[in-house]
């Protein structure tokens, strides 16, 4: 894979040129002016393909080990119309808690997504953390990463975490970056039942481009609860009184993934629904901060 990497382009996000960024200095100064961000940085040539990367502050500059990473992934049932700032209000508190926060757009359904083109951008998305410019080492421990994905988006975090058992030839095969851990926030996980339900209408079908009767092997390839067993650890956290993705989403998930012998934990929140999840101050966003630092 590594001979087929785009060309990184890095932009700086106007904030960040503000803030008073200099390309030159010693690293722990850059480190420190790096936690003014978010920075811009694309790796793709489409115009959905870019992530904003925010570090967190450490007035004593960067830590010698690096700080642990987390991907953050936005839902929508992978549409056009929903966008990466779904996740803002989420950073700060993993910013507090010492993550860099690497949060990640991609192509949706509508505007050139949907297979095989959302799956080769999440791909895309966490691999290019293993590719970025020399001004970067030393800061994101690319040992440490998680996945932190809401509703579409845990579809994609558990899947990025599945990728090892993808076969050649498929979109986000042979990957360079995996996460150690993948938090699904309400997550679309069976892609099968997805379709059986009619969970966001046509939302499955649309984004993998059929219906599993006629193509079981992409079903295989893209649905986080066929991809068994994985290595990393997942956690879905769920609200009880989530109409829009059922809990059975994620209980079916963690059935199949345990009997496969994965690790992986349900966590039901009384009283949260649906975009609980995307509340900074609700349990249903705590539970995922303590999933990613117990």
């Amino acid at each position: 894979m590594r001979s087929r990497r785009r060309a990184i382009a890095v932009t700086l996000a106007a904030a960040f040129v503000a803030a008073g960024c200099s390309g030159s200095g010693d690293t722990a100064s850059d480190a420190r002016s790096l936690t003014r961000g978010p920075e811009r940085i694309d790796y793709g040539d489409h115009p959905d393909t870019y992530g904003e990367l925010w570090l967190p502050i450490d007035d004593d500059g960067p830590d010698p080990e690096g700080v642990p990473v987390v991907v953050l992934i936005h839902g929508g049932f992978w549409r056009d119309g929903f966008a990466l700032d779904l996740m803002d209000p989420l950073v700060p508190s993993l910013l507090d808690e010492g993550f860099a926060v690497w949060n990640i757009e991609y192509r949706r359904v509508g505007a050139g997504g949907g297979y095989p083109q959302t799956f080769v951008d999440a791909a895309a998305a966490i691999d290019v953390l293993a590719d970025l410019p020399e001004r970067f080492d030393g800061v994101l421990d690319l040992g440490d990463v998680a996945t932190v994905g809401h509703s579409a988006g845990g579809h994609l975090a558990v899947w990025l975490a599945s990728r090892r058992l993808l076969p050649v030839g498929v979109p986000g095969v042979d990957p360079e970056v995996i996460p150690e851990t993948a938090v699904s926030q309400a997550g679309v996980l069976d892609l099968i039942g997805c379709v059986d339900e009619g969970i966001g209408g046509t939302a499955c079908t649309d984004l993998v481009g059929a219906l599993p009767g006629d193509d079981p092997v992409r079903y295989a390839q893209t649905s986080p609860a066929e991809l068994q067993p994985i290595e990393a650890e997942v956690i879905a956290v769920h609200g009880a009184d989530d109409r829009i993705v059922p809990v059975s989403q994620s209980e079916t998930y963690v059935e199949r993934a345990t009997a496969a012998g994965s690790t992986a934990r349900l966590v039901v929140v009384d009283g949260a629904d649906h975009f609980s999840n995307l509340d900074p101050t609700h349990p249903a966003w705590r539970a995922v901060i303590d999933a990613l630092t117990r």
